[in-house]
């Protein structure tokens, strides 16, 4: 079966990826390509339909960027977004100036025209808007089907040529019938079909992964993570006895975690699993390091070359598998090569050295999280697996804020043991996304016993999220905050004060570093 695809021109927006997880909650696959991918590349494509993402340039300004002009030739349906609306009126003979006031937040809008887009859709509704410009003139051929009180133009169309675009962001939660918008592009504009799931998702990566690996051999670092899990178990499934998994105790790893994983996956799966201690060897290259990117760098680079150590153990091995996801490409760079702005670089991508002896493979590379976990729960992960919080591929050394040290990395284990335990015992576990301990970089007064003390603090972050792109900080019932805090204050020595951090993503990211 052919995959139907909707593709997603990156102008460098913090929400491309949510348009393309909203796409794909409608069960139909999106791609996010460079916003002046050339026409003919997308014809080649054979999109069922093209959104043009937000950004944060103006069309205003000289050095914009803007998509190839043919794209509007090609007979494939449009929806723009925001910025995305911007370039359809600039480029088609519309026109585009700065507000005075600037829109942004949560806006009443008010339809104009119920066809198409907003068919089946009330009259008004909040939306969640976030521009600077706005549209003053539209392209011939094209009407107005949305105002705001702010913004006379906030919709448009044009049938004939399945053009379409909004001024606000239907992808975000904030907009009340965003995803019946969305909706109604693909299925009732692009005529798309439901027809990409997990399912579908399984059948291909198998057969594609056959294809690849041949006869070949295969590495993969299994971390028990769901990521590096789901991973093995595809490529297993592709290739059996042809894929070896190295389990890697770096040495910045949780409390109890290396003889989890071997207990699970080699007890219980009988998985070809390695165990191979370098932590001696991470600490060394790591002393005295502080700046995170260059921790991440050492990690990733240190990680690749132990696996090509030990592929070379390994007879025929020619690939690293990869437990990689949508979201750790988009975090390390824009994986469209738009214009959207780096964040932090992520040990699977930017830690890579440029000559690598071993060719990657990653089957999660174009999922998301939740996807990534449902496929595992299809293919019979047990649910303590599935469900298991993300944890970095760095490990601990972005959650020790400063040098990394063997005490400090004590200290922090047993500080993030006692917050698991606790949120477990609460029952929130599974519906927290994250929740853990950072130790930071200084110390303070306390008393203990009529004595006074003076060691080091530690943050506890817990976050919810859907898919890891945005996050807000979890409201924990102070009786719950409280027993983290004693625990940790009365039983781990050398901790004498917790803090809770209550930052969102954005504009924090869910680790420290």
């Amino acid at each position: 079966m052919t995959r139907q695809t909707i593709l997603i021109l990156d102008f460098g927006s913090q929400y491309t990826q949510l348009i393309a997880r909203r796409v794909r909650e409608n069960k139909v696959f999106s791609k996010i390509i460079p916003y002046n991918t050339p026409a003919k590349e997308i014809a080649a494509l054979n999109p069922k339909g093209l959104i043009l993402s937000g950004g944060p340039a103006s069309v205003v300004d000289k050095k914009s960027p803007y998509p190839d002009r043919k794209i509007f030739k090609l007979g494939i349906p449009v929806l723009g977004v925001c910025y995305g609306m911007q370039v359809i009126c600039e480029m088609l003979g519309g026109k585009v100036k700065h507000t005075r006031e600037r829109e942004y937040g949560k806006t009443e809008l008010f339809i104009d025209d119920n066809r198409d887009l907003f068919s089946h859709m009330p009259g008004n509704f909040t939306c969640w808007a976030s521009h600077g410009d706005y549209v003053t003139k539209v392209p011939a051929g094209f009407h107005t089907i949305a105002h705001t009180a702010n913004t006379p133009i906030a919709a448009i169309s044009n049938q004939k040529k399945k053009i379409y675009a909004v001024q606000f962001h239907p992808e975000v939660t904030h907009t009340e019938k965003g995803n019946q918008i969305l909706s109604n592009f693909l299925f009732k504009v692009c005529g798309a079909l439901s027809r990409w799931t997990m399912q579908s998702f399984i059948k291909e990566s198998i057969e594609n992964i056959k294809k690849v690996i041949g006869k070949d051999k295969v590495v993969l670092g299994l971390s028990g993570g769901v990521d590096s899990s789901v991973a093995a178990l595809l490529i297993h499934k592709s290739i059996s006895k042809n894929l070896r998994c190295i389990f890697i105790d770096n040495g910045l790893l949780r409390k109890g975690e290396p003889e989890q994983v071997k207990s699970v996956f080699k007890d219980m799966y009988h998985l070809n699993l390695s165990y191979v201690d370098r932590s001696k060897r991470f600490l060394e290259r790591l002393k005295g390091v502080i700046d995170p990117e260059e921790k991440r760098k050492i990690i990733g680079d240190e990680f690749v070359k132990v696996f090509e150590e030990e592929a070379k153990k390994m007879k025929g091995a020619k690939f690293l598998g990869q437990g990689t996801l949508y979201p750790d490409v988009i975090e390390s760079v824009s994986p469209s090569g738009g214009p959207s702005r780096k964040i932090k670089s992520h040990h699977n991508v930017g830690g890579l050295p440029a000559q690598m002896h071993l060719k990657l493979i990653e089957p999660l590379r174009e999922l998301f999280k939740d996807e990534a976990r449902e496929i595992g729960r299809q293919m019979g992960l047990p649910e303590n697996i599935i469900h298991r919080q993300p944890f970095p591929g760095p490990g601990l050394a972005v959650r020790i804020i400063g040098e990394i040290t063997p005490e400090r990395l004590e200290l922090l284990r047993e500080a993030d043991k006692r917050v698991i335990e606790e949120i477990s015992r609460a029952g929130l576990y599974e519906q927290i996304w994250q929740s853990f301990a950072i130790l930071l970089p200084i110390k303070s007064v306390g008393i203990m016993g009529d004595e006074r003390t003076y060691e080091n603090v530690a943050a506890i972050r817990c976050v919810s999220s859907f898919d890891g792109m945005t996050a807000d900080w979890v409201k924990l019932p102070y009786e719950v905050m409280e027993k983290i805090s004693n625990r940790i204050i009365n039983e781990v020595r050398g901790i004498n004060r917790v803090v809770y951090d209550i930052s969102s993503k954005p504009p924090a990211t869910i680790e420290w570093e």
